[in-house]
């Protein structure tokens, strides 16, 4: 029987863009209370007004960088009483920079990348996963990659974080094994969010060219897929998705229509 969400506690980092406001939306229509983190305060309160008003949705906003440590405890140990019973993690805070050969990056590039990807997500999950196991409830589904997966060019140090992501969900398993707190690592392919705008610093025709001539995933399409992971029974762990745009059959294969 599927589990109920309704009333239930859900923090999503990165919640101020593509997967991350798609789960929220997708969250908010079943009734669960969220969490809302990001660094970008106007885009998280405009979201939590439109899930007020289409599903009254009651929110609480967190405007952390989860690259500072110090910040994220603070920001979980500082939440209301009504608000500390986290029974859903979603690691979504991710970037990546560049598409520089490794001995040519800038360290910049480097540096926010591991700092987000890897240290980031492990920065939320030891602030919340121990009230997780206090409770005797839980599920950390955090957001990795094909390139967690297979290694392209130019992206050595992305993948290596989502090779990463991949290590920590499998190790994070294995220390929960004995409670009821479950793990699930969702690989998505191509899906058209801010991530190539980001990666490209806000080149537009740079990020659209990633997706010429082929159908993406959308950011609906992984918050679905998180769904469906989070609403097994109880005693059903989803340990890994991998999910890929029937135009993509690996990082380097990929068919695009000529244009």
């Amino acid at each position: 029987m599927a589990i109920s969400l309704t009333n239930q506690c859900i923090l999503i980092t990165g919640a101020s863009s593509g997967i991350g406001t798609s789960c929220a939306r997708f969250f908010a229509q079943a009734g669960a209370r969220l969490i809302l983190a990001a660094r970008r305060k106007e885009k998280l309160q405009a979201l939590s007004d439109e899930l007020q008003q289409q599903y009254q949705t009651q929110t609480l906003l967190l405007c952390v960088d989860v690259q500072d440590a110090q910040a994220v405890m603070t920001a979980i140990e500082g939440l209301p009483a009504d608000w500390q019973g986290i029974e859903v993690l979603i690691n979504n805070a991710g970037l990546s920079r560049g598409l520089e050969k490794q001995y040519e990056s800038p360290l910049q590039d480097w540096e926010e990348m591991v700092d987000t990807n890897v240290k980031g997500l492990l920065y939320v999950t030891r602030a919340v996963v121990p009230g997780m196991v206090a409770r005797g409830k839980g599920h950390v589904v955090n957001i990795g990659s094909i390139a967690g997966r297979q290694t392209y060019a130019g992206g050595s140090v992305y993948c290596a974080t989502k090779a990463a992501v991949k290590s920590l969900s499998e190790g994070l398993k294995i220390d929960l094994l004995g409670t009821p707190v479950r793990v699930t690592n969702i690989e998505p392919g191509l899906v058209e969010t801010e991530f190539s705008n980001v990666r490209f610093r806000g080149d537009n025709d740079k990020a659209n060219s990633v997706y010429t001539g082929m159908t993406p995933l959308t950011p609906d399409d992984i918050a679905d897929t998180i769904f469906f992971a989070v609403t097994r029974p109880a005693h059903v762990n989803i340990s890994e998705i991998f999910v890929m745009p029937t135009d993509q059959s690996s990082v380097a294969h990929i068919h695009r229509n000529s244009v």
